[in-house]
């Protein structure tokens, strides 16, 4: 582990200064060889998935984790349709951020730049494997990635196909996409701050706040993903039920996906019959408060923990408020941070939801799954930040960047800014366009 660390490191350097053309025909090489090595990619494959079987029917995984495990003809291609929009991506990297003129021939550029070294770990999905690894080529970012036991055969394919492309292309670094197996590593891996700068994790809430809670790297991520829709007053019924069902049904084990549903009073005995009955018929279980189960009785009560759960699963809650800010105030206590959304027809509304609630991503009449690099146009993601610094939301290239300032001068010296008859700065923005330095 200390050595990948260290040579990811040595890497990171290099990695930095490639120009744009060697990373792109290093990305050109991998989605290639991913569509060379399909078949014994899908092999590899159903290996997990007959191991993973095996612990489903234990009840130690998942139908949802399953799920993700799987790879087919379909995955691989979407695969190498994302690996080619990552080429197509503007480089993040060398980008001039903004010019200041400190004084006459003294101009400070503020200049994108990569993280450096990047540590991965998530569960279950062998699809992320090429997907940051894409992201972390193209952002010159050195990647140490962690996948769950369960996807062995999968992740080591990947791998493998993808390190065997980078090694074809000349002055493409060594050791820039790294893979590590063992919760030992990853322990280690924690304590390693010397060598990386950032950690991101990718999987249950137990696993991100473990991370969390062991390391002194800044992790990036969100510990869970309690999603809501408010369906306000001024709703249009139609589109409340339909943004509703697919925020639910169309991937209920999403992270994006909605798990709590807070209706206005006014527009209840409107919405939910219809909301409940769409829900039911696709094996929905509904969850409600009081007022909600006065309107529709074949329900579940709901509890003060549901307001608090993330189900990743077909189950939904329900609750019905009297104006606004009560469903706003509702979601800045019990959500996560991900993505919520308001139904309305209402400007005045949608921007006081939109300005209050608190969250990474809130939307007006549109399903919360779409919370997703790969939807925002980043042409992939390498997980969703409910942070509030560096980067927010669905985190792609320009997340995977930071920033530094390169200052250029002709021999001026601080003292001449300093005491009696001391000379000013200037302090002009200069147009992006100045460039040349």
């Amino acid at each position: 582990m200390y050595d990948i660390a260290q040579n990811a490191k040595n890497e990171s350097y290099l990695l930095a200064s490639l120009p744009e053309e060697i990373k792109n025909h290093a990305l050109l090489a991998v989605a290639e060889n991913i569509k060379a090595k399909k078949d014994r990619i899908l092999e590899k494959n159903k290996k997990d998935l007959a191991e993973a079987q095996k612990l489903v029917e234990k009840g130690d995984l998942t139908s949802a984790l399953y799920n993700r495990l799987k790879l087919d003809e379909d995955k691989i291609n979407v695969i190498i349709k994302g690996i080619h929009d990552v080429i197509n991506l503007e480089d993040p990297v060398n980008k001039t951020l903004a010019v200041t003129e400190l004084d006459q021939d003294l101009d400070l550029y503020k200049v994108s730049c990569p993280i450096g070294v990047i540590g991965v770990i998530f569960e279950s999905r062998p699809d992320v494997v090429p997907q940051i690894a894409a992201l972390a080529v193209k952002s010159a970012n050195a990647v140490i990635l962690k996948g769950g036991k369960e996807a062995d055969y999968s992740n080591e394919i990947f791998i493998n196909v993808i390190n065997e492309a980078l090694r074809s292309v000349e002055g493409f670094p060594k050791n820039a996409v790294n893979l590590i197996k063992t919760r030992e590593d990853v322990k280690e891996m924690l304590k390693m701050d010397e060598y990386i700068d950032l950690i991101i994790p990718r999987g249950s809430n137990d696993l991100v706040k473990y991370i969390q809670e062991n390391t002194k790297i800044p992790v990036l991520g969100h510990t869970e993903g309690i999603c809501h829709i408010y369906i306000d007053e001024f709703a249009l019924p139609e589109t409340a039920v339909r943004v509703c069902a697919d925020s639910k049904i169309q991937y209920p084990a999403a992270c994006n996906a909605v798990e709590t549903i807070l209706v206005h009073s006014h527009i209840a005995d409107k919405v939910l019959p219809e909301l409940t009955d769409k829900f039911k018929r696709e094996n929905v279980l509904v969850k409600g408060d009081e007022k909600t189960r006065e309107i529709v009785f074949d329900i579940e009560k709901a509890t003060e923990e549901d307001w608090a759960t993330e189900y990743t699963d077909k189950i939904i809650s329900i609750k019905m408020v009297d104006d606004i800010n009560e469903a706003i105030d509702h979601i800045n206590h019990y959500g996560s941070g991900h993505t919520d959304c308001i139904i309305t027809e209402n400007i005045q509304n949608r921007d006081l939801f939109m300005n209050l609630v608190d969250s990474s991503g809130v939307y007006c009449n549109a399903s919360t799954r779409f919370a997703d690099g790969f939807r925002y146009g980043f042409g992939a993601e390498v997980g969703i930040s409910t942070n509030k610094t560096h980067a927010r939301g669905p985190v792609g290239l320009d997340g995977l960047t930071i920033y530094k300032y390169r200052l250029y001068g002709k021999g001026q010296i601080v003292a001449e800014y300093s005491g009696a008859g001391a000379k000013e700065f200037t302090h002009k923005k200069l147009s992006l366009s100045i460039r040349g330095k």
